[in-house]
């Protein structure tokens, strides 16, 4: 049953928290938002990111000794080469942790120079990928040097002491939990689990290192804090058992706080929540939107409104022990109104600027400290078919002003110090950008930013220019499968010659481009295939785009595709009785590609790319996975070119 409610009418503190594991670089930005809108509304918000406090924790000195006691504790067989390497190194593992996590918080910039001779840390199993650069570019004695020249000693630095952090991270998998990754933690206990029970069993499975870590650093946030409320944001699947984890060892500790759980996985995957054991660790768990439901949440507990008026909140009725969803009609919160995003409480000096991609663009998600903001709320296009248009945060959309978007940039610099900002929108509206560079301009406010779009037509070369001039640096957007076909089946509103204008014009203008694609979409071939990594070729060929990353497509229960599979020309498989998560379902496709093999090379292919690696071999190089005679790419060689040159 949910906890008490406090007293009617007493104050509460609200602690927003960030669970294991999200990104380590910058704050994820759910309890930057709740926190700014509740202090807003004169509630007393704090937050805690513990995912960071989680790693910083485990990457001491203090944190090794005891991964080496775990390490030692395992019977011969289950040994690793790269559990024996740690302990056959273990001074020097104990001797440079703590220097290379200063290093990495930018804290102590001449460690490069030690780092960079190659002998200051123990290297091993991740060290091996320079050795694939070492046989790409054999004429070089470096094998870094194709990256990062004779200069950039930072960054080489930093990519050695990334690589560093990967091998501690495999020993941690390795020696305590195999499920543990630096940005995402026991992900496939909730991925579309229908049921409950894989969680179940983790949660009362006797706790390990990281378990008894995380534990520790619950109680310690709640001795700082002394919160009545507990907000926990989950925004993907492997931050999940995390928050699960926090919840259990408040519920051990202090019965009496209200613990609610939301962010983007309980807002896709828990829509039709119906497992009461849940309830067991959350009180509340809520849905869409932050702000109304936690308006209304905070004045039930304050004894101002009844349970029956909670908006889009499950609960465990304290009778049945049935789960009940209670959605009382009230307007949501202006996105205007939301208030100006906080990092106050976070420690934003001890993020930590990973390089693990060496590509410029990729980098941007690891690399840096980046205010995280958003320029309007929901997709203003909502017509992709594979994407969830059906759910709150793609289809309801609204846009704030560039004056009070400009006034929150200016607010978030002087509160950070930082100027560098990742616009997070599902699709930035070009309008919206518009305003907002002219903005920028007219203020004279120098910032640097990046975020994702549409590869639309209204983003013409003169756009792209005037966005770069208010410090636009990158831009990302899906070209997804590279076929008209496809696109058009996809309802994107957009074709492959389109997305080539428009990535050139950013490209020339200086801004780094990035393509989200996708295979496997319905009807999609292997002749569709070859073709779209055809395009994806030429696009790199002719410096349209920087970077890319193919994934699998799913079909999920909140798209068009999933809704409506025979348009689709697919057939949707069962779903299980889940009164737990459910998103993805599986499918039949006639057509019968290899995804899986098709999928390998098309990773391959983009990884090589990337790295200017392979532009000039023919694309079916790439599919040595695929069973059988792969057919020759039927777009001319000279496609995407002679459509640039038809522009200028």
């Amino acid at each position: 049953m949910p906890a008490a409610a406090p007293a009617p009418s007493s104050p509460l503190r609200v602690l927003s928290v960030i669970p294991p594991m999200t990104q380590l670089n910058t704050p994820y930005p759910s309890t930057a938002y709740l926190t700014g809108f509740l202090r807003s509304r004169g509630v007393d918000a704090v937050q805690e990111d513990l995912a960071l406090a989680l790693v910083l924790r485990l990457l001491s000195a203090a944190g090794l000794l005891q991964l080496r006691d775990a390490v030692q504790a395992l019977p011969t067989a289950r040994h690793t080469a790269q559990t024996r390497q740690f302990i056959d190194e273990f001074p020097r593992y104990e001797a440079t942790v703590a220097r290379v996590i200063g290093f990495l918080q930018g804290q102590d910039p001449t460690l490069a120079h030690r780092i960079n001779t190659r002998f200051f840390l123990p290297e091993g199993e991740r060290f091996r990928s320079l050795d694939i650069y070492s046989q790409l570019y054999a004429d070089d004695a470096d094998p870094l040097a194709w990256a990062f020249g004779a200069l950039g000693l930072q960054d080489r630095a930093r990519h050695l002491a990334t690589l560093y952090l990967n091998d501690l991270a495999d020993v941690l998998r390795d020696a305590v939990d195999p499920r543990f990754e630096f940005v995402r933690y026991a992900e496939q206990l909730a991925t579309s689990q229908p049921s409950f029970d894989p969680l179940a069993s983790a949660l009362a499975a006797p706790p390990n290192l990281i378990d008894d870590t995380l534990r520790q650093l619950t109680l310690e946030a709640l001795d700082r804090h002394h919160p009545q409320v507990v907000l926990l944001s989950v925004p993907f699947p492997g931050a999940v058992y995390a928050a699960l984890r926090i919840a259990q060892t408040i519920k051990a500790k202090r019965p009496e706080t209200t613990t609610v759980l939301g962010g983007g996985f309980v807002n896709t995957e828990l829509r039709e929540l119906a497992e009461p054991r849940l309830f067991d660790h959350i009180d509340y768990v809520t849905l869409d939107a932050g702000e109304r439901p936690l308006l209304a949440l905070l004045e039930h507990l304050q004894g101002k409104r009844s349970a029956s008026r909670l908006v889009r909140t499950f609960t465990r009725e304290a009778t049945t022990g049935q789960v009940r969803y209670t959605n009382w009609a009230e307007p949501e919160v202006p996105f205007d109104e939301v208030g100006t995003p906080t990092w106050d409480g976070l420690p934003l000096n001890r993020y930590l600027s990973l390089l693990d991609m060496l590509n410029p663009m990729n980098r941007l998600w690891s690399d840096g400290r980046w205010n995280k903001l958003t320029v309007a709320q929901g997709c203003y296009w909502k017509k992709c078919s594979f994407c969830d248009v059906t759910l709150d945060y793609i289809s309801r959309y609204e846009a704030a002003s560039a004056s009070t978007l400009v006034d929150r940039i200016e607010a978030i610099v002087g509160e950070t110090g930082q100027t560098g900002f990742h616009f997070v929108d599902e699709a930035a509206p070009p309008k919206a950008l518009r305003a907002l560079a002219e903005e920028l301009q007219r203020r004279q406010v120098e910032i640097s930013w990046w975020g994702n779009i549409r590869f639309e037509k209204t983003f013409t070369p003169s756009l792209a220019q005037q966005l770069a001039d208010s410090g636009c640096i990158a831009i990302s957007g899906g070209l997804e499968v590279a076929s008209d076909r496809l696109l058009a089946l996809m309802k994107k509103g957009v074709s492959v010659e389109q997305v080539a204008r428009v990535t050139k014009g950013f490209a020339d203008a200086g801004i780094l481009v990035h393509a989200y694609l996708m295979y496997g979409f319905p009807t999609q071939t292997v002749q569709d295939t070859v073709d779209a990594l055809e395009y994806v070729r030429q696009l790199f060929e002719n410096g349209c785009i920087h970077s890319g990353f193919f994934h699998r497509f799913a079909c999920t229960v909140h798209s068009p595709v999933g809704k409506n599979p025979e348009e689709y020309g697919i057939t949707l498989l069962p779903l299980p009785d889940s009164p737990f998560a459910k998103n993805d379902v599986g499918f039949v496709d006639p057509t019968g590609a290899d995804h899986d093999a098709l999928g390998k090379g098309l990773k391959k292919a983009i990884y090589n790319y990337m790295h200017g690696i392979g532009l000039d071999e023919d694309v079916r190089a790439w599919f040595t996975d695929v069973r059988g005679k792969v057919p020759r790419s039927t777009v001319p060689k000279q496609r995407i070119a002679r459509s640039l040159a038809t522009t200028n």
